[in-house]
């Protein structure tokens, strides 16, 4: 006798918390004739399909604005979701979501190439774990010398620099990109609030304006 689990159980487990957003879902895998009205459990074996009918129907979304408009962009029908973690575009992370947001801030604009001068090691290392195959990174460490010759390189290769004076970074390494002219101003953000989605907040509050 195979297995099974209760719907309602595994729906909420999906996301499908909301009553709302729950009863769209049971109308459709009914729809898919994965189950029928009355029908409390469904077998296991159908579980995977059960996923796919879902996803390839719905695009759940917390309630943040952009996380809204992306899910109305999917061509799927936008459904909101609880808890927040199970949101497909920021799954329910500041982080994330932040990242996302920097990610379509840049391909929008037709930029590639971002410059972080500052940041812990785990911080550094958290952004090219998660934004190295989406754009260009180079990422500077705050504590440690840079020479002139290289900062000004750093400048030129950069689309976006991002200096972030709220965290490790000193004052001989800032004024190296800090006290350059011309173009560097127009694409220096000066950033005085801490955590990777504050930091990245103004990189693309910077690109959309």
């Amino acid at each position: 006798m195979s297995a099974d689990v209760e719907i309602d159980a595994w729906l909420v487990e999906r996301g499908y918390a909301l009553p709302a957003s729950r009863a769209a879902a049971r109308a459709a895998l009914e729809a898919a004739g994965l189950t029928r009205a009355g029908k409390t459990r469904i077998s296991t074996e159908k579980l995977a399909r059960a996923a796919e009918a879902l996803g390839a129907k719905f695009a759940l979304h917390c309630p943040t604005p952009e996380c809204v408009a992306w899910a109305k962009g999917t061509g799927r029908q936008p459904l909101a979701c609880e808890p927040k973690a199970s949101c497909e575009r920021c799954g329910g992370s500041d982080n994330r979501r932040a990242m996302t947001d920097l990610v379509e801030a840049f391909r929008a604009k037709g930029v590639k190439r971002l410059l972080v001068v500052g940041g812990s090691p785990s911080v550094r290392e958290e952004l090219q774990e998660k934004l190295g195959d989406a754009i260009e990174l180079r990422l500077v460490d705050g504590t440690e010398r840079r020479t002139a010759d290289k900062a000004k390189a750093d400048m030129e290769w950069a689309d976006l620099i991002l200096m972030w004076g709220a965290s490790e970074l000193h004052h001989k390494v800032s004024m190296q990109y800090t006290q350059a002219g011309g173009d560097v101003k127009r694409k220096l953000v000066l950033v005085q609030k801490r955590g990777i989605a504050q930091l990245l907040a103004a990189a693309v509050a910077h690109l959309r304006r």
